[in-house]
């Protein structure tokens, strides 16, 4: 062998040991205490042996961490509660009441007795007791007499207080006069007595010289719901009829619904000074009040 192969061949050698004192020398103790590999752990769990308190360390450690837990959100504070609509307020409607019945008109026998008239007629709208109707003339010339003798004026007749008083008398009151200053209201008046009592209203005519009873009328909204309606009708009946007046106009039949333009022709102011009253001049009504 040549010196330079020599040389080679030592070299090689000399490597050797110096990679071989570098690699470590595995030490069997030291192997049996390594922590297992997650595929031996899995294995022992799925045999039923027990890999030691470092497997379970190792099984949580490789554990993934749990999910974050939303936090819960703010209860948020609750809106007011928005006000109640008001209900619409109720309109007026059409309104009707007649205590009419047939047979319930009665004429005057003379010129004279319209006041007598009147107070049989009530007496016939109020009465439904089937006890008769008044009608006699005899009957009305003593309620004439009656009226006549609870009044006083100049001309010796029967005027609204003696009306009102035998009304009241002859068990179909209470009855009063008033003395109204407005159309309009006077026909509210008249109108919300009907409907409170049920009892007819007498009308003070031609400027106290007629009377004539209210039986009826029509409006637009109760009156006993809505203060301000509106009278659009008034049923009448004059115990003239069918004669009339050439001055105030002809008479209305039994009955008859007249607007309260036709009305106001024969239905005006009663001036006090013709008569002996404490009442201002007005629109006279012999109304009737609760008992």
């Amino acid at each position: 062998m040549t010196a330079a192969r020599l040389r080679l061949l030592a070299w090689l050698v000399a490597l050797a040991a110096v990679l071989g004192g570098c690699t470590p020398v595995a030490d069997l103790r030291e192997a049996s205490s390594a922590p297992a590999s997650p595929a031996a752990a899995s294995a022992d769990a799925s045999t039923g042996t027990s890999a030691g308190p470092d497997a379970s360390a190792a099984s949580t450690a490789l554990a993934p961490p749990p999910a974050p837990v939303p936090a819960a959100p703010a209860e948020s504070a609750p809106s007011p509660a928005a006000p109640p609509v008001p209900a619409p307020a109720p309109a007026p409607q059409p309104f009707a009441l007649n205590l009419y019945r047939e047979g319930d008109f009665v004429p005057q026998y003379t010129f004279d007795w319209c006041v007598a008239a009147s107070i049989q007629m009530a007496h016939n709208l109020i009465d439904d007791t089937g006890g008769g109707t008044w009608a006699d003339r005899a009957q009305q010339n003593e309620l004439w007499e009656m009226a006549r003798a609870r009044s006083s004026d100049s001309f010796n007749g029967a005027n609204p207080f003696g009306w009102a008083q035998v009304l009241t008398e002859a068990g179909m009151g209470p009855y009063a006069v008033v003395s109204v200053p407005g159309y309009d209201e006077a026909l509210r008046t008249a109108a919300r007595a009907i409907t409170e009592t049920g009892r007819p209203v007498g009308l003070v005519m031609w400027s106290g010289r007629h009377a004539w009873v209210m039986n009826g009328f029509e409006s637009v909204g109760d009156p006993r719901q809505f203060p301000d309606f509106a009278v659009t009708g008034v049923h009448v009946l004059d115990p003239l009829y069918p004669y009339g007046s050439g001055q105030w106009g002809p008479s209305p039949a039994p009955n008859a619904l007249l607007t309260p333009e036709q009305l106001a022709t024969q239905f005006v102011v009663r001036e006090p000074r013709r008569w002996s009253s404490g009442l201002a001049a007005g629109y006279l009504l012999v109304l009737p009040t609760a008992a």
